[in-house]
């Protein structure tokens, strides 16, 4: 295996284990807010839940932090060379990410988590906006920098070969990066929403904390119905309609849609087979693809074989699999929140014991679905780490060897399993306390 594979390698594997806790943490930071907003309004269980999710909010936060900090380091040591043509430009968003949200989230989640008595009803609700509102445009300027990457826009290439930044507001405001960070955090909501409702399940199941897995219970499932259908429709077309007019070999790839066709059809399920280029037992809906894309039944969508292989991207089945899976669970998640929701709307949620077996299990899938949304994104924009601009083959640092990364891969790999074993157990130890037993009596304003 190439160096540069290993440090592709050692990178999905820092920031995929990284991802776990954003993802978590930008949802729950949403649910946490509505809860101390209800708690505003005189509601004591809302309250009781907020401090509960507000422990496993600074635990996940904390990971977060731990595992983040290795990923800016490789840009240096394992992508020496888009470093060097891309620092310009990806240096600002993670710079303003580091200075503007990540200290606002930071600073303020302390006085959430220990000042509560000191700052009074309305201030503890304003520490939760703050908090909110820090890991969301954190979230908005990460996604800025993986958009220029994907369709990089105001910028201009100096002799040396770097890129030299023209246009803060065409950064920030890139079409690609609104799109995309809407349907990232609507997925964030979706992680946030289904492990909330997944461990009110648990506890109703259980017949322990009754009274307040109720109330965040029925906070979750209507916020998780709505981030499941927002991630689908409208952002999740749009993305897919980005991707098909700036990185069409992707889109393919995505569809398993091999050739050209009017009226081209939407696949639910095949098998991609890359010798023959068609899909082994497909399913189909004749003239969905072509509707979606151009609002016509019978408009052409060009196939991956008109692109030439050097454009493709560079594993396929893995693009496509990733896609369709992700697909498969938002559409699931979709119907799973409906069903929740009609029946909190009914007041009989919390005795259908079989629809909450369901909620308690299915917490894990939105990670899968969120994780497998990245990896389309990342695997479909290959051969280039810098779409049309700069090959990933010639973005990696060039003094070290396969051997050296290989060598540190281990270490994150002994060093995260370490953590993910502290994690679990002090997620746990918070899981089997619980929500306080007893109302707080309520604070003066």
């Amino acid at each position: 295996m190439e160096a540069a594979d290993v440090h592709r390698l050692q990178f999905a594997f820092t920031v995929t284990f990284h991802y776990l806790f954003p993802q978590f943490t930008m949802g729950l930071a949403l649910l946490i807010f509505i809860l101390k907003t209800m708690a505003l309004r005189g509601d004591e269980e809302a309250n009781r839940a907020a401090r509960f999710w507000l422990k496993l909010f600074g635990l996940s936060f904390a990971l977060g932090v731990v595992t983040g900090i290795p990923l800016e380091f490789q840009f240096g040591t394992n992508w020496a060379r888009f470093s060097k043509v891309s620092g310009g430009i990806i240096g600002q968003t993670l710079a303003m990410e580091g200075v503007f949200a990540f200290f606002l989230e930071a600073a303020f989640l302390y006085f959430l988590l220990y000042r509560e008595e000191q700052l009074g009803r309305w201030g503890h609700w304003a520490a939760a906006l703050l908090v909110f509102l820090g890991s969301w445009l954190s979230g908005y300027f990460i996604v800025c920098t993986n958009a220029w990457m994907q369709h990089p826009v105001g910028f201009e290439m100096q002799p040396d070969g770097s890129a030299r930044l023209i246009s803060l507001w065409a950064l920030l405001s890139n079409r690609w990066a609104l799109i995309q960070y809407l349907h990232n955090m609507a997925g964030a909501a979706i992680t946030g929403s289904f492990c909330m409702a997944g461990i009110g399940a648990l506890y109703l199941l259980r017949g322990v904390h009754i009274n307040n897995s109720r109330r965040f219970l029925s906070v979750s499932v209507v916020v998780g119905l709505a981030a499941s259908v927002l991630a689908a429709v409208p952002t999740g077309d749009w993305e897919a309609k980005l991707v098909y007019q700036h990185q069409p070999a992707a889109f393919a790839a995505m569809e398993g849609h091999f050739h050209t066709e009017d009226s081209a059809a939407m696949v639910l399920i095949g098998q991609p087979n890359m010798e023959t280029l068609r899909l082994d037992n497909p399913i189909k809906v004749p003239g969905l693809l072509s509707f979606l894309t151009h609002q016509r039944w019978n408009a052409p969508v060009k196939g991956l074989a008109e692109f030439p292989p050097d454009q493709w991207p560079q594993f396929v089945p893995l693009v496509y699999y990733s896609y369709h899976i992700m697909a498969g669970l938002g559409t699931l998640f979709i119907v799973l929140m409906a069903l929740a929701s009609f029946f909190a709307w009914r007041r009989t949620l919390f005795a259908k014991r079989g629809l909450l077996w369901a909620l308690m299990l299915a917490w894990p899938f939105p990670f899968i679905a969120n994780t497998l949304g990245w990896v389309t994104a990342e695997t479909g924009r290959q051969p280039w780490i810098i779409y049309g601009l700069l090959r990933t083959a010639q973005g990696s640092s060039q003094n070290v060897s396969s051997g050296n990364v290989g060598f540190t891969l281990l270490g994150f790999l002994g060093l995260y399993v370490l953590l993910a074993i502290i994690y679990l157990v002090l997620f746990l130890k918070i899981l089997r306390q619980g929500p306080e037993s007893e109302p707080i009596q309520p604070m003066p304003a």
